[in-house]
């Protein structure tokens, strides 16, 4: 009999039970009755592996799942070294994903998803290459976390931030403080500074049209007088 398959798809045949090779692409013959043939798809599979609940190192239960993506890069392996590639693949996706992720802690699969990746592609290509099958790639899409978790999470997040306004804060009042010093210094080495200081700030103070500035230049006696001529006058 004439078969033809098309460029991605090999053929394994089997003659009277036993392997008689590897066809494909294109046409291929078989004998009827004496041949028996199991056709293989040559191209990457994505394989969606379902929501696991998983219990990382610290005893935190995530949910977790990915996404695998395989191809077939030996046809007669893949029929002869296992009785389900597609379905044997799937489940040491699942097992292996929880291996790993059970002994990593919750920040570690968080804040590493990269390297999560490649250790997950790496030990899943090492156990499908006697099946013939090659992982080219492995992909954590989401973890969940239980609503307890987020919100301690969130708390944490907001304490990290508070502290760091603290600290902010306590640089700039060192650094206010160490200015101030500076200046102390420098006021009691050169007095007259102190008082271009006063007059500098009275300028400033005068940009404002709204404001009335007094000044006591004659000394607290004189204020006295001044405020005494004040009352007579009301």
């Amino acid at each position: 009999m004439i078969h033809v398959i098309k460029e991605y798809e090999r053929v394994v045949i089997f003659r009277m039970g036993r392997l008689n090779g590897v066809k494909g692409p294109g046409v291929f013959f078989t004998i009827p009755v004496l041949d028996k043939y199991e056709k293989i798809d040559m191209r990457t599979v994505t394989i969606d592996v379902p929501k696991q609940d998983i219990i990382t190192k610290d005893n935190v239960t995530i949910t977790v799942d990915a996404i695998v993506y395989y191809k077939v890069v030996d046809p007669q392996m893949a029929i002869t070294e296992v009785e389900n590639f597609k379905y044997a693949t799937s489940m040491l996706a699942q097992t292996t994903l929880r291996d790993i992720l059970g002994q990593m802690e919750l920040d570690e699969v968080l804040t590493q998803r990269e390297k999560v990746n490649e250790e997950l592609q790496k030990l899943l290509d090492r156990d499908t290459d006697p099946w013939g099958i090659r992982v080219s790639s492995v992909t954590i899409r989401d973890v969940s976390l239980p609503d307890s978790m987020l919100r301690a999470i969130a708390k944490q997040a907001e304490a990290e931030r508070e502290k760091r306004s603290r600290i902010i804060l306590a640089e700039g009042e060192h650094i206010s403080a160490t200015k101030m010093r500076d200046a102390a210094v420098l006021y009691d080495e050169i007095p007259v500074a102190i008082r271009l200081r006063e007059l500098q700030t009275l300028s400033e103070i005068a940009r404002e049209k709204n404001l009335i500035v007094v000044t006591n230049t004659t000394g607290a006696a004189d204020m006295i007088a001044m405020s005494e001529a004040a009352n007579k006058k009301k």
